[in-house]
């Protein structure tokens, strides 16, 4: 008996749970933002809704499009996202590179908005 199938599934469970965990995370920041948490789930427009977070215009979504831009654009994208939280640029690094652990945290902890950075 093959016992690969029964690995596959529950991988696909822990996928699953990964997943619901970042979606609840990224609806639970929103919220606290005062946006609605539902925007988490649509493709594009929670671009969208992050940059209005983070106080950057909405003419930013291009460079989400264009190569190595994109990472810088989410780099500071996630650096204003801590600072509006009233996190440090260490934390921003957490989110980028652990963001299955930091999205947690930001969502679910007592980080409050705090505004735009300016």
């Amino acid at each position: 008996m093959d016992s690969g199938g029964g690995a596959g599934i529950v991988m696909m469970i822990v996928w699953l749970g990964i997943v619901g965990l970042l979606v609840a995370s990224v609806w639970k920041v929103f919220v606290k933002a005062g946006k609605p948490g539902w925007a988490a789930l649509v493709p594009i427009y929670n671009l969208i809704v992050l940059l209005e977070i983070v106080g950057k215009p909405a003419w930013w979504i291009i460079l989400f499009f264009i190569p190595i831009a994109n990472f810088i654009v989410a780099i500071l994208i996630y650096v204003n996202l801590a600072k509006a939280f009233g996190k440090s640029t260490g934390f921003a690094i957490g989110l980028l590179l652990l963001g299955i652990v930091f999205f947690p945290i930001l969502g679910f902890g007592d980080a409050e908005y705090q505004g735009a950075p300016a």
